[in-house]
């Protein structure tokens, strides 16, 4: 996130500056799907590990799924047609192949190791498919003159209809370090170190993570300062819908539990 993207007008950078959000909360949400089917599936509960795959197959068939379909019907035509984007547009497409493959391998896997194993690639395959979108296919977008961003936003939008999060991650009853977004907490709530998500990007992965938490459930938030912001940010998003209690107040970590209402 430390690239300067050069956009032509301010509508197309606010339209930059969305998009990036919205890929940040898709990240959080299936990083949460990832790490409450890890969790449930070292627990030994077949019936958690089975809840937990089907709520992370049916989200990325929504969400994912969905996305990738907008992409190629309303993005890459219009850098397909950019002598510099079309080598980039070959390779996003092979993305999409390999993304589709392990929603499709995660939904038939015949145990749960298998599931876990194609659940964090399908996480690590989408990340870097949104690596590349963020780094090279939206700043190539946003500098053409004769493309506007903002217009290609809300067309990608209506054609995506992202699902709202009506499948939330499953209970992650394991203890252990096995989620994909850091440890797993007394509790069995799993961990999400903010850490080491870019300050640009850090809300929005943040608030997509918890999109995935079902209620009475939450995740450990690991933050380098007290959140206040954040917290602020999130009872205007969803008002009265967390509880939040401090676990640790610095000076190195702030620790907070946010548990869905």
């Amino acid at each position: 996130m430390s690239n300067v993207n050069i956009t032509t007008t301010e509508s197309d950078s606010t339209a930059l500056t969305a998009i990036e959000q919205q890929h940040a909360e898709m990240t959080g949400s299936l990083t949460a799907h990832v790490s409450a089917l890890l969790s449930a599936v070292a627990s030994g509960d077949q019936s958690a590990a089975q809840a937990a795959r089907t709520a992370a197959v049916s989200w990325s068939q929504q969400n994912v799924l969905a996305y990738l379909d907008a992409e190629e019907k309303v993005l890459y035509p219009v850098a397909a047609a950019k002598s510099e984007g079309r080598l980039l547009v070959e390779a996003l497409h092979a993305d999409h192949e390999t993304i589709a493959g392990l929603v499709n391998e995660l939904a038939q896997a015949p145990d749960g190791v298998r599931a876990v194993a194609a659940a964090t690639a399908l996480r690590v395959a989408m990340v870097g498919h949104l690596a590349k979108q963020d780094q090279q296919l939206l700043p190539l977008l946003a500098a053409a003159p004769d493309v506007s961003l903002s217009d290609l936003h809300s067309q990608l939008d209506t054609a995506a209809g992202l699902a709202a999060e009506t499948t939330p991650a499953a209970d992650a009853h394991a203890d252990g370090h096995d989620c994909t977004c850091g440890e797993t907490d007394e509790k069995g709530y799993p961990e999400l170190d903010a850490r080491v998500v870019p300050h640009a990007i850090r809300h929005a992965t943040v608030f997509g993570a918890l999109d995935a938490v079902r209620p009475g459930k939450g995740l450990i938030l690991v933050a380098p300062h007290d959140p206040l912001p954040l917290l602020a940010q999130l009872e205007r998003r969803s008002p009265g819908a967390f509880e939040v209690s401090y676990v640790e107040r610095g000076p190195e970590a702030w620790r907070l539990a946010i548990v869905r209402n």
